[in-house]
């Protein structure tokens, strides 16, 4: 005999498969007509047939609404490395398993299996609500009749959340869905491919985009390469070279179509120190080669002189097609205190040719940045307080990896509530744009290897899993949603809120009802960590 448990719980609960999760009573979601809502439906059940019984339901929704709830399957994927040797107490768990993340789309509700003795859920998305009261009816039936009626309340306010005004980037790896898909690099297949998963960057509240004018030298190995994405087709000439930017067009052409507003170019120089090239293809004669790499440092002055042409070539195509000032450079990333002088080098020598540009790169030392060499800073979560206390701005902020104590992030084994309190930080520090490394990184770490990250959540033992991607690549060249990536775009309405409460009672009273509601100053280590925040937060500004 079967007998099963399912009731609504948070959309920021992670149903653990070993625990009992809360049930959420009442079921009531609020929000903006240009917001999705969501929450879960948690199931188990028992059963004594040794498999051989039925532990099948159907899920249906009974409702004026119905139009606009979908369903998904919340499946658990293998964390072999779920965090560093160094972590807090706010870790849902740090040993290695099976962790709920991977949102696969439901074609139908009918006959969803429940595992006995194992929590599961199904994530359930209002999109498109209109303004007013409704009650949202699920049930959940089998042969025997109706197991569980779950009713969801949804309170839709008849206004609208502003656009985005937050820069965000998460690092786009054109060369991995290359590799994952095994096309070949800027085929017909590959634009296809490329089209999705922008438009699942811009889903996510991405409107800068990491663009390929050259292989990006990220994540490499030094004397390693990863498989080469270069939108510029650059031919060696008598006079010097020749750059054709049509592929660039047509990349441009699709962030248009998806909203992007920004482009983001990849590094001049190579990661850690600056010390090389990346890696760039030219055509000389009637052969392809490889000019500029591993094999050229910078000092010794042949790729400093390539860049003397490619840049203003590259500036003024920008120009002609109305995105140059909406396009972001880096010099390298992350110079630390022993890497400044070649840092310092690199940028000097073209430095001059990006006068009129935006030039950031991300840092965490502030004696790095007070050397004078960091134009925009991109600061890591865990070092920015400094960076605030002189009241450098604009400035942007990132986490990866290292930010794995004490902060927000998205590792799969963190509670959701800290990866959504990032957008009421952003917020609340007047932070101009935000930096992510993986959307979409399909490797391991330094590129050594190629992964499938439904096996390898970690880039090989390397980050804590979740760190590396945000979305899975789907059989059919879409991109599979993750738990982490809807509670980013939820830490993004709220960003969105917050600066609408700010149009309506100023930027000084949204703070002040803030820190009356945390009970003090909140501060990139020390932040709401309830689920219930972000509800009263919204009651307490009206919004």
């Amino acid at each position: 005999m079967t007998t099963y448990e399912i009731y609504p719980v948070h959309c920021l609960e992670k149903v653990l498969p070993d625990r009992r999760p809360e049930k959420l009573q009442p079921c009531v979601l609020r929000g903006f007509a240009n917001e999705t809502l969501s929450v879960q439906v948690a199931y188990t059940c028992t059963d004594d047939a040794f498999g051989e019984g039925d532990t099948a339901f159907d899920l249906g929704v009974e409702s004026p609404v119905a139009q606009c709830a979908s369903f998904r399957s919340v499946r658990p994927v293998p964390c072999s490395y779920p965090c560093h040797g160094t972590w807090d107490s706010d870790y849902l768990s740090t040993k290695p398993g099976l962790y709920p993340d991977l949102l696969l789309p439901l074609e139908t509700t009918k006959g969803i299996r429940a595992i006995p003795a194992q929590w599961r859920s199904i994530w359930v998305d209002f999109t498109g609500v209109p303004a007013g009261e409704h009650t949202v009816t699920l049930l959940a039936t089998d042969k025997s009749g109706v197991l569980a009626r779950m009713e969801v309340r949804l309170e839709m306010s008849d206004g609208r959340l502003p656009e985005q005004s937050l820069y965000h980037t998460e690092w786009f790896h054109a060369d991995c869905l290359a590799d994952y898909y095994g096309v070949e690099v800027f085929s017909e297949e590959h634009w296809r491919i490329l089209d999705n998963f922008i438009a699942s960057a811009a889903s996510h509240g991405v409107n800068t985009l990491l663009t390929p004018v050259f292989t990006p030298p990220l994540d490499t190995g030094i004397g390693g390469e990863r498989t080469t994405v270069q939108l510029v087709q650059i031919t060696k000439t008598e006079a010097g070279y020749d750059f054709d930017f049509s592929l660039l067009k047509r990349w441009m052409s699709l962030c248009k179509t998806h909203g992007i507003t920004h482009l983001e170019m990849p590094h001049l120089f190579s990661q850690w120190g600056a010390v090389y090239a990346p890696k760039i293809i030219v055509k000389n004669g009637t052969a392809e080669e490889q000019a500029f790499g591993w094999h050229t440092p910078v000092s010794e002055g042949s790729y400093i002189r390539f860049l003397r042409e490619f840049l203003p070539a590259l500036c003024t195509f920008l120009r002609e097609e109305d995105w140059f000032s909406r396009t972001v450079f880096h010099i390298s990333d992350e110079p630390h205190e022993e890497e400044a002088e070649t840092y310092a080098f690199a940028r000097n020598a073209v430095i001059d040719l990006l006068a009129d540009c935006r030039v950031m790169d991300a840092i965490s030392a502030f004696a790095v940045f007070e050397k004078g060499i960091i134009d925009h800073p991109v600061v890591s979560i865990d070092a920015i307080h400094p960076f605030l206390d002189a009241g450098i701005r604009p400035l942007w902020a990132y986490h990866c990896t290292m930010q794995a104590v004490d902060v927000p992030n998205r590792f799969i084994v963190m509670p959701s509530a800290r990866n959504r309190i990032l957008g009421t930080l952003l917020y609340y520090y007047e932070i101009e744009g935000f930096l992510h490394w993986g959307f979409n990184f399909y490797n391991s770490k330094r590129s050594v290897e190629k992964i499938n990250p439904y096996l390898v959540t970690d880039a090989g033992e390397a980050f804590p899993s979740g760190d590396a991607f945000l979305v899975y690549p789907a059989p059919d060249g879409s991109a599979y949603e993750s738990l982490r990536g809807m509670t980013l775009k939820q830490a993004l309405y709220d960003y969105r809120a917050l600066k609408l409460a700010e149009s309506k009672i100023g930027r000084m009273s949204v703070l002040k009802k803030l820190d009356d509601l945390f009970g003090r100053k909140m501060t990139f280590t020390d932040y709401p960590r309830e689920i219930s925040f972000f509800e009263k937060m919204r009651e307490s500004l009206q919004i």
